[in-house]
């Protein structure tokens, strides 16, 4: 027998002075009831990689539980127990589980798997459990079968078959066609239920692809070779045209009719159609004939108008069969006299053209009499403009030098509540300054000039100056040449209280930068030195982290980069609803320049949620405004913005001040906040404090709670958990439960407290936290046991168990923060990544070369599930590169390189560059990563 049963028989017997580990021990004190009745037994179990698993069972009425694996007792110590009591019943419950771990199921040798159950008592005797199997999930990576391709008719049976590699739990297959999951419930045609086979009943062309199968268990996904499959189509002739016209228009010719393989086309591979295409049959045409003139007939007899003609027909021979008519006149005439026609009884030369003549002599007396009239009129114009010149004179000349370049201008009564001057019951006075004791309509004066310089007063300056004095005077300010035109000093004494709020807008930049060198804000400061290599700024235990990847600063040379937190009040007022979400993030120097895109990790305390909240990403100028970098759900070229459930990832090429803010939609929209006990003694020795904190779930709002109650002697009463705080504008109540009534009390009307419902939405601007005082009634009482409950009205609730001594000596010490955030705060060269260079220069040689089968950085980035915005990778000279550095900043406290892995055999299988980058290879950088930075 095993030193472990041994002990535990050893404890047996004392219990009931006999061997048998069965029997009911005798010190357990018996309650009424009956034998023990199992409400949870332990259920069959896997143990994947090197993680232990849990076996837990329950009973009533259960006095004490045992398990007992392989017919041996485990050690007492070894078991976990609880105890608690039914209330309906009333009968004792108790609930155990313990830990198995891979060695002891390796250690065990034996006809059967690896087997525990319980034993429990109660004081009428034992029941036992059902028997729970442990056995070491694994997957081999092997298929014992891969599918073939194959090439089928349309219409055709397909049949690939898969066989899964060994593993345990058996592994669950499932086809992929193209890299899509096929259903084979949404297509009849289809069955993937046969022995893991994949059936199509009647192949059709949408049914080739690549075909693969996928077998998965708990432990891993394995991908079988793909099958190609091709359906193809035999070709088959359409109908026969109609018989072309002849190919000749004149004389023996052929015509020819034609068909097509389009009935249908033979597609993939399929045959072509047998037979002729082209058939071809003879023809004769009709020749066309060209008509021709016959020759012109006789003149015929001189008419009247001394005129005869002649004509011919197109008749020698006329057109036909689509010959061209004849080309030129039909008819033809000319004089027939040669100019001795007879006019009025006389011969044509004989008659004086007297019309003529008459005729010139009425043109040319017309003539000369429009010109006299013209002159005339000449005259008399000219006459009549000199005599109205006259009648102006100097006076036109001088008018236009009056109005030159000058506007017109009226002073005019003012009407009754002009807001432009300075009281507009008055009118101004411009010979005399003037003390206005009116109303001022001015918004801001010192904010604002108080005469510009397209004033009214503009043309006389000296007014200009007088109203200003008198002005100033009227405000109580000296006048000061400085508030015109000066400029202020640049730099400003400590503890200078004067107000910023009137300066004027040209002088409030050196007042802001000036105002940020001043100690009124706590900032959380880190540095580190990178040069080419990159490396990883760690902000310790704030979540806040900076990836500087290879290459982004210039060979030879090394940068300071230092990364701050801003602890005060925060610089990014909210506008309206607009809630911050996440710490002020500092990373510089900002003037440097990197050629790679770097990752800064923030981390947030939204629920995310697109249908709820709209997040942005906004930057602090150098003059201190916020300006909106992008809202996280669009998509921009300029960064990209990868959100978490608890941190948001940005890849950036500039450095400066960053921080998320959101904007609720619905009053659904969540904040999770982070609530923890602390306590502590008072000056009165019998007086103990409790300080109840709701604080943004980022780990740098709880990092300034734990330093403040460091510094005030605080101790961590509790685990801190996570509160749901919904934007549906109900308060927070947090009350104090439980308190035991004769051991402490609290003081009247300090149980319960409320927060409205802004304070808590807008918590970032200052830790929330409530006090409550209790009382001890002796020095004696020494423990503390009561339920702090934290609560949204109409909302999500939490307990927080106190049970603490209030002694120094007795206090359970429980852990802020985790320590590998903290051991190494910078990180430089290979030991920051987890992916080692040789193999990420082999991925991105291979990702980064566009691809037919879409196998590029396109499916790298979707099978990492960072494909939101595609357009900002491809604006990159790496694309891959930069999707490898997001994942090295997304996966910092992952344990393992599994989903990089396992995205890299998906698509690798199709990629003989990716062959040599093999899981184990990863597993062994995982291994080192984990060894160098010591976690």
């Amino acid at each position: 027998m095993c030193c472990q049963c041994r002990l535990c028989s050893n404890v047996l017997l004392n219990f009931t002075g006999t061997d048998n580990g069965e029997a009911l021990p005798e010190s357990i004190p018996s309650a009424p009831g009956t034998l023990p009745h199992f409400i949870e037994e332990p259920d069959d179990a896997y143990i994947v990689k090197s993680n232990p698993i849990a076996l837990r069972c329950k009973a009533r009425p259960a006095m004490q539980i045992f398990f007992k694996c392989n017919g041996e007792w485990v050690h007492q110590n070894e078991h976990v127990s609880e105890e608690s009591l039914d209330e309906s019943s009333g009968l004792k419950v108790r609930e155990v589980f313990i830990n198995v771990t891979r060695q002891q199921v390796e250690d065990f040798h034996g006809p059967e798997d690896y087997w525990c159950q319980c034993v429990a008592w109660s004081h009428l005797g034992t029941s036992k459990s059902r028997k729970a199997s442990v056995r070491i999930a694994y997957l081999r990576k092997n298929f014992e079968q891969d599918p073939q391709g194959r090439e089928v008719p349309i219409e055709g049976m397909i049949v690939l078959h898969c066989r899964p590699p060994e593993g345990v739990p058996a592994a669950e297959v499932e086809w992929l066609k193209n890299e899509e999951p096929i259903d084979s419930e949404q297509d009849e045609n289809i069955d993937t239920r046969a022995d893991h086979n994949l059936i199509i009943r009647q192949a059709r062309l949408s049914d080739s692809g690549n075909y693969t199968c996928m077998a998965a268990n708990i432990v891993a996904k394995r991908r079988s070779l793909s099958a190609t499959v091709v359906v193809y189509v035999n070709g088959g002739w359409s109908s026969w045209t109609e018989w072309s016209a002849c190919n000749v228009r004149c004389g023996r010719g052929w015509q020819k009719r034609s068909r097509t393989c389009t009935n249908p086309a033979p597609l993939n591979g399929g045959a072509f159609c047998e037979g002729m295409s082209v058939q071809k049959i003879t023809c004769t045409s009709l020749c066309p004939v060209d008509g021709s003139w016959e020759v012109w007939s006789e003149w015929s007899v001189c008419s009247p108008e001394c005129e005869h003609l002649r004509i011919r027909e197109c008749t020698a021979p006329a057109p036909r069969n689509g010959g061209k008519f004849c080309e030129g006149l039909s008819q033809e005439s000319k004089n027939c006299t040669d100019g001795l026609c007879i006019l009025d009884k006389k011969p044509l030369h004989e008659i004086k053209p007297q019309s003529i003549e008459n005729a010139s002599d009425i043109a040319l007396y017309s003539g000369l009499g429009a010109a006299v009239v013209a002159v005339a009129v000449l005259v008399i114009g000219v006459t009549l403009y000199r005599r109205s010149q006259s009648d102006y004179g100097v006076d036109v000349i001088d008018s236009s030098a009056l109005t030159g370049g000058f506007q017109t201008f009226n002073f005019k009564t003012v009407r009754q509540g002009n807001s432009l001057l300075l009281n507009s019951s008055m009118q101004p006075d411009l010979a005399v300054s003037r003390t206005y004791s009116g109303p001022i309509c001015l918004q801001d004066p010192l904010d604002k000039e108080l005469m510009t310089e397209s004033s009214l007063f503009n043309p006389l300056s000296d007014i200009k100056v007088k109203v200003q004095s008198s002005f100033m005077v009227s405000l109580g300010v000296s006048e000061r040449a400085e508030y015109h035109g000066k400029n202020h000093s640049g730099t400003f004494p400590h503890g200078n209280n004067r107000s910023f709020t009137t300066m004027h807008p040209r002088n409030k930049t050196p007042y802001i930068q000036n105002l940020s060198s001043l100690p009124s804000r706590t900032e959380l400061r880190t540095t580190g030195v990178f040069g080419h290599l990159g490396g990883r700024l760690v902000m310790p235990n704030t979540g806040v982290s900076l990836l500087i990847p290879h290459g982004a600063i210039p060979e030879e040379n090394s940068w300071e980069i230092y990364m701050s937190i801003n602890q005060g009040e925060p610089s990014l007022q909210s506008d309206g609803s607009e809630v911050l979400l996440s710490p002020e993030v500092t990373c510089g120097p900002p003037d440097i320049i990197v050629t790679t895109p770097f990752a800064l990790t923030i981390p947030h305390c939204a629920d995310v949620s697109s249908e709820h909240w709209n997040i942005h990403l906004k930057k602090r100028t150098q003059q201190g405004k916020w300006e909106e970098v992008m809202s996280v759900e669009d998509e921009s070229t300029s960064c990209y913005c990868l959100l978490d459930p608890f941190a948001c990832h940005v890849l950036l090429d500039s450095f400066g001040t960053y921080a998320l803010t959101g904007e609720p939609i619905t009053d659904c929209a969540v904040k999770q906040l982070k609530v923890a006990v602390f306590g502590c003694m008072s000056c009165n020795s019998l007086d103990y404090h409790l300080r109840v904190y709701c604080v943004d779930n980022t780990p740098c709002a709880f990092q300034e709670v734990v330093s403040d109650e460091r510094h005030h002697g605080g101790q961590l009463l509790e685990e801190p958990k996570l509160l749901h705080f919904k934007g549906n504008t109900f308060s927070l109540q947090i009350s104090v439960l439980d308190i035991p009534p004769f051991l402490w009390r609290i003081k009247p009307f300090t149980a319960c407290q409320e927060v409205p419902f802004s304070r808590v939405w807008c918590s970032n601007r200052q830790p929330l936290h409530c006090a409550f005082s209790l009382e001890r009634y002796t020095p004696t009482t020494t423990q503390l046991s009561c339920k702090i409950c934290i609560r949204q009205l109409k909302g999500h609730e939490q307990i927080l168990q106190v049970q603490t001594s209030i002694l120094e000596s007795e206090r359970e010490t429980i852990t802020f923060f985790a320590q590998e955030d903290s051991t190494f705060p910078a990180q430089t060269g290979p030991k920051a990544f987890k992916i080692p260079y040789s193999i990420r220069q082999r991925i991105c040689a291979t990702f980064d070369t566009p691809n037919a089968k879409g196998k590029d950085w396109q499916m790298l980035a979707q099978k990492n599930s960072i494909n939101r915005n595609l357009s900002y990778f491809a604006t990159q000279s790496s694309p891959s590169a930069v999707i490898l550095n997001l994942w090295e900043a997304r996966h910092q406290h992952d344990g393992d390189l599994d989903s990089l892995a396992c995205a890299l055999e998906e698509i690798g299988r199709t990629h003989t560059k990716l062959s040599n980058i093999t899981e184990s290879q990863l597993d062994e950088a995982d291994f080192n990563y984990s060894r160098q930075n010591g976690l």
